[in-house]
Parts: C-alpha cells; structure tokens; sequence
C-alpha cells in the first residue's frame, strides 16, 4: 500500500465515523421530535374529549384525522390518533419523557396498564438501551413482576443493600429467569456445564435477563481453602450495587447442600475479594426447581447474608404458565379501547 493509498484509507475511516455519528444524531433528534409532537397532539384531543361521550370523541379524532391525513399523510390515521391520546393519558408529565426512547418504545409501553410496572420498563430500557424487540421480551415475560421486590413471599429476603441510599438489593433479583435464548434441548445427557455454557456463548442476551448494571468477570472461577479447590460456576459484578453476584447452577430442585455452599462462597468473598468501597456480595442460586421450605429454613433468621435461590425456566413459558408461576390473577396488560 503506497503512501495516498493509507492516507485516504485513514480519512475514510474518520469520515466515516463523522457520518455515522451525525446520522444517529439526526436519528435522535427525529425520534425525540415525533415523540413530542404525538404528545402534543395526545394532550390536544385529550382535553378537547375530556367530559363527552364517547361518541363525541370518535367523531372529532376521525374529522381530525381526515383534515390531518390530506395534508400531512397517512401518519394521522384514526388508529394513531387514538394511540397519541393514550399516549398523553400513560405519560402525562411531559418532562418525564425520555429522549432515548422511541415511539415504538412508548407504544409498547402503553399497553402496560399498572403505572408503577410501566415506569419500572421505561426506567430500565432507557438505562440499559433496550431496543423495542427486547423491550418487548421484558414485558411479556413479565419482568417488573418477576423481580423479587415486587413479590408476595414468605421466603427470608434481605429488605435492603448496605449502604444508605443505595438501591435495595431486591431490586436486581428476578424469580424466575427466562432463559429461552439458549436454545437448550431437553436430555438426559443434559448436564449443569450445558447450561453454564449456554450462558457464555449468549452472554449479550443473558446480561439483559439479568438486568441493569452487571458485568461479566469470571467463569468457574477458583477458590483454595487449606488444599481444596472449589469452582463457582459463574461471576458477576453489578457497577450500580458496586458488588459481586456470584451464580451457582442446579439442574434439580435446590438443596440446602446447595444453599450452604453458596453461603461459603459468599463468605469468601465478603472476606478476600472486596475491593475497597465494595459492598457485601450476592448469591444467587439457579435451579430448575424451588423448595421455598428448603431455602426458608437452611438461611433461619439470617440476614446479614444476601443469598437468594431463583428458578430458571429454559424456554419461553406462555402467559399463563407465568401468571401460575408468579401467581398472578390479571394480566398487567393495558386492553385495548
């Protein structure tokens, strides 16, 4: 390669790299601007409906929207009008709207009917830059609901993090995880390192299963004590949290063998891995099955120790195998008007 050959490959790659971060700031200011405006227009129609009949606002969305779809195109249809409106009435503080979420992302979220579900998705896909695909993966396979804050139990759960202030640890604990991206076939030959290997190879779709905030650090990662080796199978860091989760995986129901070994690995942790302003670690059993009585009873009255036992489901489960799982009676899914 002569010298005009490698200068005009490297200012191709700069110019190019200008183009691409122009293009997706123009995207952005054109997702931020539709955005807005669909609000506007959800707020107008809104009040100019508030205290009529339903009647009334049919009639005055589809006028509107044949006056706005002859100038302006088929953007304005009777349907759209109707999402805009509903669109104001989720989301009526327009300050709380989120640049880094599309309209795609809100229709999706529209259709969450529990405010305080809705907001938990839109918090979460606009930190972790979920697309509008995996933000529909989330609600559908009912994340908010699968996250262990937010659920009824009689299981021992550590309420709060150590520090004041921070994020309860429950916060980033879900029951079940939903791990149908590993493509996993059921066998007999079906080991734990099928699994644990599933998991690496699918390490993108994993990190969102399991939420904001963790980082991948270590797989089967080794601890000595006095001659003995022991392996936890995987490791995590949560940046937000600022601490290790260490995940052990079971293909059978958990075991209190199980729950006292993740109690020594976490042990360990506390006491060798700490980096200074670390707080405690987490460990998270993962098992095909849960005995709430095993769990309940091995952690006692203990709660200095942030140890949880989670099911994991290896393929997607429907509606209403998750409604059983999480015992829930309605879906938190908007109807439709």
């Amino acid at each position: 390669m002569n010298e005009v050959e490698k200068v005009s490959q490297d200012i191709y790659g700069e110019i190019r790299q200008s183009i691409i971060h122009v293009q997706h700031r123009v995207q952005q200011a054109v997702n931020t601007g539709m955005v807005q405006i669909y609000w506007e227009i959800g707020q107008q129609l809104d009040k100019a409906c508030d205290g009529k009949q339903d009647e009334y606002g049919k009639g005055l969305l589809h006028q509107v929207s044949a006056k706005l779809t002859a100038e302006f195109g088929k953007g304005y249809s009777y349907a759209n009008l109707k999402n805009m409106r509903q669109f104001y009435r989720c989301f009526p503080n327009r300050y709380a709207l989120r640049s880094d979420l599309s309209w795609t992302h809100y229709r999706m979220l529209m259709r969450v009917a529990d405010s305080k579900a809705r907001e938990f998705y839109a918090e979460e896909c606009a930190a972790a830059g979920w697309s509008s695909r995996e933000l529909e993966r989330q609600i559908t396979t009912f994340a908010y609901q699968r996250t262990v804050s937010q659920q009824k139990t009689t299981e021992r759960r550590p309420q709060t993090a150590t520090d004041k202030g921070m994020a309860p640890y429950r916060d980033f604990i879900r029951d079940p995880y939903v791990l149908e991206f590993l493509e996993l076939k059921p066998s007999p030959e079906f080991y734990e390192r099928d699994i644990e290997q599933g998991i690496i190879e699918h390490l993108q779709q994993f990190l969102l299963e399991l939420g904001r905030g963790f980082s991948f650090v270590a797989r089967q990662k080794r601890i000595s004590l006095d001659g003995d080796d022991f392996y936890i199978d995987l490791v995590f860091y949560n940046y937000i949290l600022k601490c290790f989760v260490l995940i052990d995986l079971k293909l059978g129901k958990v075991k209190h063998q199980d729950i006292g070994q993740m109690q020594m690995y976490v042990n360990y942790y506390k006491a060798n891995m700490r980096n200074e302003g670390d707080n405690e670690p987490i460990g998270i059993v993962l098992c095909a099955e849960k005995n709430e009585a095993v769990v309940k009873y091995t952690m006692g009255s203990d709660n200095s120790t942030h140890i949880y036992a989670s099911k994991y489901m290896p393929y997607m489960p429907t509606e209403e195998e998750l409604k059983k799982e999480l015992r829930l009676q309605e879906l938190p899914l908007a109807k439709e008007e």
